[in-house]
C-alpha cells in the first residue's frame, strides 16, 4: 500500500509549471515526448523499489498498464486503476474499496501510466548529467528539479533514456526525507491492439467491495 501511494505522488508531480531548460536535455526530452505522442496505444511493465535506510523501509512491487488515448487500465501490486476517460475507478484490495471520481487530464490523484511515461513535460527544470551504461545499454542521464521545490517532498528525479532507441528505461525519485524510489521499465510495447472493454469498470467483478463516489 505504501508503494502504491508513493507511486501516485510521483505522477502528481506534473502539477507545477516548467521554468528553465538545459539545451541538450530538453532536446532529448522533446524527442521522447514527440515519440510518445505518436502512439495510439501502448503497454508497459515496470518494477518499483522504495528504500529509506533511516526508517528501514525496503519494499518492491511490480506494475503494468495499458493506455489508449485518454483511457487507461493499470495495476500496482494488489491495486488496480481503471479509467474510461470520463470516470476513474481506484480499486484498493487492502481496504476492499473502490473509489470513483471524475477523470481529468490534470487529475493529480490518478496513477495514469501515460503520466509516468511523460513526467518530464511540465513542472521541472532539467539538466543533462552524463552518458552512461545501464544493463549493457548506452543511456542518457537527465536530472529533473521541481520548480516549486518548497511545495513538494522530493528534490530530484533522475531519468535514464536509451541512446539507441530513445525510450525511457528508468526513473529515480529522491525525497527530502532520504527515501529513494526507483522505477525500472521492463517491457514496453507500442501500438498494441487493446479492446475498449479493458477500460470498462464492472463492480460485479469485485464482490464484497464498497463503492465510494467522490
Amino acid at each position: 500500500m505504501k508503494l502504491f501511494l508513493i507511486a501516485i505522488s510521483l505522477v502528481s508531480l506534473c502539477s507545477f509549471a516548467q521554468e528553465s531548460k538545459d539545451t541538450k536535455s530538453q532536446a532529448l526530452l522533446d524527442k521522447l515526448s514527440t515519440k510518445m505522442k505518436e502512439y495510439k496505444s501502448f503497454y508497459v511493465e515496470f518494477s518499483a523499489h522504495v528504500k529509506n535506510a533511516s526508517t528501514g523501509l525496503n519494499e518492491s512491487e511490480i506494475g503494468k498498464g495499458w493506455v489508449k488515448g485518454s483511457k487507461f487500465c493499470a495495476s500496482y501490486g494488489d491495486n488496480t486503476i481503471i479509467s474510461n476517460g470520463t470516470k476513474t475507478w481506484t480499486v484498493v484490495k487492502e481496504e476492499k474499496s473502490v473509489y470513483e471520481s471524475d477523470a481529468s487530464a490534470d487529475d493529480e490523484q490518478s496513477m495514469n501510466p501515460k503520466k509516468l511515461m511523460t513526467i518530464w513535460e511540465s513542472g521541472f527544470k532539467n539538466k543533462y548529467e552524463k552518458e552512461d551504461v545501464l544493463n549493457n545499454e548506452k543511456v542518457h542521464i537527465i536530472n529533473l528539479y521541481p520548480k516549486n521545490a518548497g511545495k513538494v517532498d522530493y528534490h530530484t528525479i533522475i531519468i535514464y533514456i536509451s541512446k539507441d532507441d530513445n525510450e525511457l528505461k528508468k526513473a529515480i525519485m529522491k525525497a527530502k526525507d532520504g527515501t529513494t524510489q526507483t522505477f525500472t521499465l521492463t517491457k514496453f510495447t507500442a501500438n498494441p491492439t487493446v479492446e475498449d472493454s479493458k477500460f470498462v469498470f464492472d463492480i460485479k467483478k469485485y464482490p464484497g467491495y464498497t463503492l465510494i463516489k467522490d
